[in-house]
């Protein structure tokens, strides 16, 4: 049985896969899925709770859903309440395919599926194009150090000597330093000019130049016993260099760990992403990212009285995450060679 074969009869991979596609093709798509633009207000109507949408008439009969105009009045100084006010008169009914935008509204009323944030911005919208950053942070992420621990472990464990010595101090020396600090002392000590880009792409390159050194020590052991092989001093025979025989010939061998490895990995970048965004250090406001989404949970009142801001970027990190791992512990079940052989 091939490893396809064992990933399509997993129903955790199913899971994992399933998962990751929707998100992906989601936040990918989101200039078509979103309603409205993530950054447009719609003026006073901030904090407003989910939509309620309606799915029939007055007379009980089941119609096409519709939605009420929805308005919130000041808040109440003594109560800290403020009351929802719907028009009853003016149902709206939810259309798809409008205005270059899965679903919308006819008219002026807007649907807020997840509600509006504290400027009065659509948080289904802002949750979309917020995962852009998280979701490919990680890929990125992988792309930049995992190169950089292939390299490092084979240069390592193929010449061995005073080059293994010395570059497994390093190794040594950085996975001893605690990462999240790491991440938020050097994110702290940005420039507050920088655009959310290149905020992201140095979240990105910072937190990768850190993350390569226990994949390094893990290939620099498959190498050490892969450069015996006889593969290897063929290679040799026939003159060809060093670099050449590690990345061509060696390092292909260590793939199926390397694949694991990978799917295993992404979530942490997420979570670093998400932590240093939650803290004010990440991507910054008012360019969203499931991070910085969630800095609004540092208001205590927000999680009481407003928790629509802080559930839906949670359940999605968490099942991101849940995804990414279900994957990778299906990817290590089908590259088992024990699991070959049935």
């Amino acid at each position: 049985m091939n490893i396809l074969s064992q990933l399509k009869n997993n129903s955790l991979a199913r899971l994992g896969i399933l998962i990751l596609c929707i998100l992906y093709i989601s936040c990918i798509g989101a200039d078509f899925i979103a309603p409205y633009d993530s950054y447009s207000s719609q003026g006073d109507d901030s904090l407003l709770p989910p939509t309620e949408i309606h799915w029939h008439n007055q007379d009980g009969k089941l119609t096409w859903p519709y939605v009420y105009p929805t308005t919130q009045s000041p808040t109440n100084l003594e109560t800290g309440q403020r009351e929802l006010k719907i028009n009853r008169n003016l149902p709206s009914p939810i259309t798809f395919f409008t205005n270059g935008h899965l679903f919308g509204v006819k008219g002026p009323v807007r649907i807020n599926i997840l509600g509006t944030d504290e400027h009065g911005r659509d948080q289904f919208s802002r949750l979309l194009y917020g995962g852009r950053v998280s979701l490919f942070v990680g890929l990125l992420g992988v792309l930049i150090s995992f190169p950089i621990g292939m390299l490092i472990g084979g240069i390592s464990g193929y010449f061995g000597g005073w080059i293994d010595i010395v570059l497994m101090r390093i190794v040594e020396i950085l996975m001893t330093i605690p990462s999240l600090y790491l991440l938020v002392a050097l994110a702290a000590v940005l420039p507050l000019g920088l655009s959310s880009t290149t905020r992201f792409l140095l979240i990105v390159l910072i937190t990768s130049l850190i993350s390569w050194s226990s994949l390094a020590r893990v290939i620099r052991g498959q190498v050490l016993s892969l450069k015996q092989q006889e593969f290897v001093q063929a290679a040799r025979a026939v003159g060809a260099k060093p670099l050449y025989i590690i990345w061509k010939h060696i390092l292909p061998q260590t793939t199926s760990y390397i694949t694991i490895s990978a799917t295993l990995a992404i979530p942490s970048f997420i979570i670093a992403e998400s932590v240093l965004s939650f803290l004010g250090l990440g991507i910054q406001q008012p360019d969203p990212s499931w991070g910085n989404l969630l800095s609004s949970a540092n208001n205590a009142s927000i999680i009481v009285m407003q928790p629509w801001l802080i559930w839906p970027p949670t359940i999605l990190i968490i099942l991101t995450v849940l995804a990414f791992n279900l994957l990778g512990d299906s990817l290590r079940d089908a590259l088992d060679p024990r699991s070959l052989k049935n």
